[in-house]
């Protein structure tokens, strides 16, 4: 095969990777891609000056109003590679279609670093030492999502807890929380718990939806984290634990460093691409998938951790 043939599959398994969509992937929507020309980059750390609803209003011959400006933290960064590569034998390759063998190479590596991606963002936005004072919670005792409540012992108040999550954000953002992950074990004891279930009138079916939470929390934007991984002992384990994350993020469709917001994930333009090359004397062919990003924390005060719901 000519190289100007092994570019063009080339060019076309880079949209393949570029498009692919996994649903349990879902860090995309607590850290948004903001796209860079460059590697280093300068990352604003957002104050409340950034959220603030100012007073706009001028009486004739007043004066113009102004801001004063807090100032803003600004730090460089240099993005970070992440590549991954699939090897395919030429006996594997001569035993099945040849384009066929490559889109499941492709799919194999992107997943991997889109896996990678998630795991990040994760374990970032899990950290309680990544919230500012009074933007976390941890559950304990009789707290905990997963008392429903008996006799004896009142159930915990899921909704209460939520409620002033967001209200610890928009008293020091000015805004809503728009956005609410819920990892998957977090969401089976939510679902099931009765002062959920008592908001939904009698005459409908028992059953606690998304689209239902997104109506009594007021949150547009509400994911289930239900992607998984394996350990160094081979054991499958939640990227998301028992834990609830809101925040602030950009609503706006092409954003740029300069929107506050909670997180990001700042992406080199283009930079994710598939490549092959060769080694073992040319029996073995490398699909290789290349991504070049980080994911930021920008504005802590914009999102809230309940931690231990279960």
């Amino acid at each position: 095969m000519g190289r100007l043939e092994d570019l063009r599959i080339n060019a076309y398994l880079s949209e393949v990777a570029r498009g692919y969509r996994n649903s349990a992937f879902i860090a995309e929507n607590l850290f948004p891609v903001i796209e860079s020309e460059l590697e280093k980059v300068d990352i604003f750390e957002f104050n409340k000056e950034a959220f603030q609803v100012y007073n706009t209003e001028r009486a004739i011959r007043a004066n113009s109003n102004v801001v004063s400006p807090k100032g803003f933290n600004k730090k460089s960064a240099t993005l970070t590679e992440h590549d991954l590569a699939y090897p395919i034998d030429y006996r594997e390759e001569d035993e099945s279609k040849k384009v066929k063998l490559q889109l499941h190479a492709t799919n194999v590596v992107t997943e991997g670093l889109k896996l990678k991606h998630e795991k990040q963002c994760a374990d970032l936005v899990q950290n309680p030492n990544n919230y500012t004072s009074g933007n976390k919670i941890i559950l304990a005792g009789n707290s905990k999502f997963s008392n429903y409540g008996d006799n004896n012992i009142p159930a915990s108040d899921p909704v209460g807890v939520i409620e002033d999550a967001k209200d610890a954000i928009a008293g020091k953002i000015a805004q809503d929380p728009n956005t609410m992950v819920i990892g998957h074990e977090s969401w089976k004891k939510l679902k099931r718990h009765p002062q959920i279930q008592g908001l939904i009138s009698n005459n409908q079916n028992k059953i606690v939806t998304l689209n239902f939470l997104k109506e009594i929390f007021e949150i547009p934007n509400i994911f289930i984290g239900k992607s998984v991984f394996v350990d160094e002992n081979g054991n499958f384990v939640k990227v998301w634990s028992d834990n609830i994350i809101l925040a602030y993020t950009s609503p706006l469709s092409s954003r740029t460093e300069y929107d506050p917001a909670f997180a990001y994930t700042v992406r080199k333009k283009n930079a994710l691409t598939i490549d092959e090359y060769r080694k073992e004397g040319n029996k073995l062919k490398y699909i290789r998938a290349t991504d070049i990003y980080t994911p930021f924390l920008v504005g802590p005060e914009a999102g809230y951790l309940i931690s231990d719901t279960n």
